[in-house]
């Protein structure tokens, strides 16, 4: 069996449903298969919107989109779903949930103050409602299709906004609820991103929680393989909108494809590897808009990897912009214990996550999003020390196997980048990443320099083919 994972471009248009549906029949006819949906591409950002605007009283304006919410998936049923009969009960299933969502505005309004746990009940609703047309679609097409809540399967704790599942409960669930139905040969429809709390309050995992939801729920079902289908053919070798020549991944490892998730890609997101991890299932990142392409497959089973070429090592580059430098100096931290233990403190008690350090005998750089810090951090780190900082750079992040253990790699690396300003070089243990920062307007020749140092001619990571069977 397999977990279908869609994301919102994947289904944010009645022709890219459609597609979806498509794929997913192909895929019933070896087994009955579980997919799981994001909201339609656009709706959940709608969803913050109108919580906002509840929050602060502008009822006419909240109203108003949710009126947009309804009209965007009351056009896709009347694209997709042709029988009256079907359209009219479907009709008013949309209409039932908009109304729960305009009742919460209401009552958000009323109270005059949006909580978390308000929060996640108004983003729930673009899952709920792209499930709810999907699965009806399908069934209407003469697929054997159900949908289920996947709220009463991942049960989470109280932590609104970034909830997290409470696994032996969550585990004995899919088994009990879902297992059975897909063994019956039906398809399970369900949601991605949300959950409950054991008191029943609907929760959600973090914004990308549906790669999430679909591992783990390839995890407690033993799946043999986890499809994440979306709009990009595989993991990119580098964003093609910077580099127009980035081409697919073919293979690459598990720790290649979590370390590039936590230094910026976008395809995959972060925690959406630990539970395949755990169970050693292969991931395959898919373009629903493309099904024939082959993708990406990440895995650490050594016979689906014996086909791969590491060619120059490299796999990919990673970009993450809005970053910023903070420089700090002080001669305390010179022979000295305990320097470090208080920089890192301060960074911790304001709740600033740090991505990447560089470090002399009495200085540290290091750089953090540039959104994340404050004043009264800065003030405060200047009580001990000298500080500078730096705007509008971007951390640039080279990834491949084995990197640091390869002779003339980073020689290549620098002595390409002879014309780009670095402002900062950080490798430490990591045997996969050397990184450096570049101010913002250097990312492009930066990466489409590097891009055709490591990816030219025949010294490509991406040329490689997935060995037969294997999907």
């Amino acid at each position: 069996m397999a977990v279908m994972k869609f994301g919102g471009t994947s289904v944010g248009t009645a022709r890219a449903m459609q597609q979806a549906i498509t794929i997913v029949a192909t895929k019933k006819k070896e087994r009955a298969p579980l997919v799981v949906l994001s909201a339609c591409s656009g709706i959940t950002n709608k969803l913050i919107r109108i919580a906002d605007a509840a929050g602060l009283s502008r009822l006419d304006e909240a109203m108003a989109i949710a009126g947009e919410v309804r009209r965007h998936h009351l056009d896709l049923l009347d694209e997709l779903v042709k029988s009256p009969a079907v359209k009219e009960e479907l009709t008013v299933a949309v209409n039932l949930l908009v109304g729960e969502l305009e009742l919460l505005v209401k009552g958000v309004d009323i109270v005059g103050e949006l909580t978390a746990r308000s929060m996640d009940m108004f983003c729930s609703f673009g899952e709920l409602l792209s499930t709810t047309v999907f699965a009806a679609a399908m069934k209407e097409q003469g697929h054997d299709a159900l949908w289920v809540d996947v709220r009463k399967v991942m049960v989470t704790d109280d932590n609104f906004g970034f909830a997290r599942p409470i696994q032996a409960l969550c585990e004995a669930n899919a088994l009990s609820m879902i297992k059975p139905l897909l063994d019956a040969g039906t398809t399970v429809i369900t949601q991605g991103y949300i959950g409950s709390s054991k008191a029943g309050k609907t929760t959600t995992l973090g914004r990308g929680g549906s790669d999430f939801s679909a591992a783990l729920l390839g995890a407690w079902l033993d799946e043999n393989a986890i499809e994440i289908w979306t709009d990009v053919d595989g993991v990119m070798t580098c964003d093609p909108r910077l580099v127009p020549e980035a081409r697919s991944i073919r293979v690459m490892t598990f720790t290649e494809a979590a370390e590039l998730a936590y230094l910026g890609a976008k395809v995959l997101h972060p925690d959406t590897i630990a539970p395949a991890v755990l169970k050693n299932i292969p991931v395959y990142v898919l373009n629903s808009l493309h099904p024939q392409a082959k993708g990406t497959l990440i895995t650490d089973d050594p016979r689906m990897l014996s086909g791969m070429s590491y060619g120059g090592l490299v796999k990919s580059i990673a970009v993450k912009k809005g970053q910023c430098i903070i420089n700090v100096r002080s001669n305390r931290m010179f022979g000295r214990h305990g320097f470090m233990n208080e920089l890192f403190d301060v960074f911790s008690r304001y709740g600033v996550s740090v991505e990447m350090i560089s470090t002399s005998e009495v200085s540290i750089s290091v750089t953090v999003d540039d959104r994340s810090f404050n004043e009264e951090l800065i003030r405060e780190l200047k009580t001990f020390s000298d500080v500078e900082i730096e705007h509008n750079v971007a951390t640039v992040s080279v990834v491949g196997d084995n990197l640091r253990m390869s002779r003339g790699v980073a020689g290549r690396i620098f002595s390409s980048l002879k014309d780009v300003n670095l402002r900062m070089i950080s490798q430490g243990a990591s045997e996969i990443n050397v990184g450096f920062v570049v101010e913002e307007h250097d990312v492009a020749i930066a990466v489409n320099t590097l891009h055709r140092e490591f990816f030219s001619g025949q010294e490509t990571a991406g040329i490689f083919e997935i060995p037969a069977g294997s999907r």
